[in-house]
């Protein structure tokens, strides 16, 4: 074991390490062969859909798959990603769009894949690549409902500080394609469903992931308006068109989403192929190799990002008043959440905005170095992945006078770590296995 490396090198590696076994060219091609064995390649057609920030480079590597082990296969397919996270295919279309606010872009890339499973004929397989990101770019309507009322409801829910679990319960029962909904179209038309899901979400739930576009969904009508009442969310911020579906759907008279039952017979398979926590594994063995013995705190921490903060610090503050008798490294992962207060911008996301909390309630800890991002490379509003900081950084922060407070209470914790050269910036990762948090204890 080998502690030569800079406390900055070793977490900045650790959150590439973790990041690289979610790397979709490499798992999709291995889940492929498991889910398709010698001989059984799908026949004739084979149909590709798929939404989210790695979705596009799951479908480049399908492709590439494909052209080696189903030449006789004929591909074609339509997949939404993020903007800027597009991946080169040659014959699945694919589409950027607006996330976390849906667009024009994405509702009609959604359009588009609904009319594929709309053509599927008996016998057919339908392949989709869901990965987190997809919530909001599958956003197609259900009739009744513009693509602005959906936006509107996706910024009152964002604003709310309602966790992404929530917020994909309304969204659910909004869309033509989520929860369930691509999977019942696929099924009415006697086609074959595998859908492979890059997990970003606590738990791994295939209906959470994305939204389950096709999966069973555990969740009602009543629930989505439960979610609205909690956070005061009504007439004044949701479309009266979005409240009158919900409510109709309350009454019966609108389909639910697809549940366990829709699937009895049903050729519908879902298959996790990565998540958090096995690149919070990754990320331990790295650490272990250069002299850090990992502790995994766990891959569903959430909450707001600057309540996590500080109970992590207290957790910190715990093992020092114990005496370390080797360095430790404290691994998370899971999804928090910033409420932005009425007429405050802010400038950041939810790993800046931790690791800041974080930051400001261990100035008495000086032998201690942190990072935080999200493995798809954008934290929140601006282009990095999160942050960093260790001893030299909290020194500069010393020396400029650059105190954490002001920049917690602005929710403008991009601006702080930016001011001393802290940013974690990867650019798009195409995957997505939700944040990665990780924290060094030295002696």
């Amino acid at each position: 074991m080998s502690l030569s490396l800079t406390t900055e090198s070793i977490l900045k590696n650790a959150f590439a390490v973790a990041v690289s076994v979610a790397d979709p060219q490499v798992i999709v091609p291995q889940y492929l062969a498991k889910i398709f064995p010698a001989g059984k390649a799908p026949k004739g057609k084979c149909w590709v859909v798929g939404a989210g920030k790695a979705s596009a480079s799951m479908a480049s590597a399908l492709e590439a798959y494909a052209k080696t082990h189903w030449p006789d296969v004929v591909i074609e397919g339509v997949v939404l990603t993020r903007y800027g996270h597009s991946s080169p295919t040659s014959h699945i279309n694919i589409i950027e769009a607006g996330h976390p606010v849906p667009d024009q872009a994405g509702m009609d890339g959604a359009k588009a894949v609904l009319t594929i499973a709309n053509q599927l004929q008996a016998g057919d397989v339908l392949i989709a690549l869901v990965s987190g990101g997809g919530s909001s770019l599958f956003t197609l309507p259900q009739e009744g409902i513009s693509i602005e009322d959906m936006r509107i409801t996706t910024e009152a829910l964002l604003r709310s500080g309602a966790p992404i679990e929530e917020m994909n319960v309304v969204r659910k029962h909004l869309s033509a394609i989520l929860g369930g909904n691509l999977a019942r179209v696929a099924i009415a038309r006697g086609a074959r469903v595998e859908a492979l899901l890059i997990s970003d979400v606590t738990g791994d739930s295939p209906a959470d992931i994305a939204s389950g576009p096709c999966a069973a969904d555990y969740s009602s009508y009543l629930d989505a308006l439960n979610i609205l009442q909690k956070y005061n969310l009504d007439a004044s911020s949701i479309p009266v068109s979005v409240l009158a579906h919900l409510k109709k759907g309350l009454a019966g008279e609108k389909p639910e989403t697809l549940k366990d039952i829709d699937l009895v017979d049903a050729q519908v398979a879902n298959h996790v192929i990565a998540t958090a926590y096995k690149s919070l594994e990754a990320a331990a063995d790295f650490v272990r190799s250069h002299g850090y013995e990992p502790i995994i705190l766990g891959d569903t921490i959430t909450g707001e990002a600057q309540e996590v903060g500080a109970s992590q610090a207290n957790i910190i503050r715990e093992y020092f008043n114990k005496g370390l008798d080797k360095p430790l490294a404290l691994i998370s992962g899971g999804e928090c959440t910033v409420s932005i207060p009425a007429g405050v911008k802010g400038r950041g996301g939810r790993c800046s905005e931790y690791l800041l909390s974080l930051f400001a309630h261990t100035k008495d800890l000086p032998h201690l170095a942190g990072l935080a991002a999200d493995t798809d490379g954008i934290d929140g509003s601006e282009k990095n992945a999160g942050a960093w900081f260790n001893e030299e950084v909290r020194h500069q922060s010393q020396i400029k006078g650059i105190t954490p407070e002001p920049f917690l209470k602005a929710h403008d914790c991009y601006s702080f770590f930016a001011d001393l050269g802290a940013l974690v910036e990867t650019g798009p990762t195409l995957t997505n296995v939700n944040d990665f948090r990780i924290i060094l204890l030295n002696k």
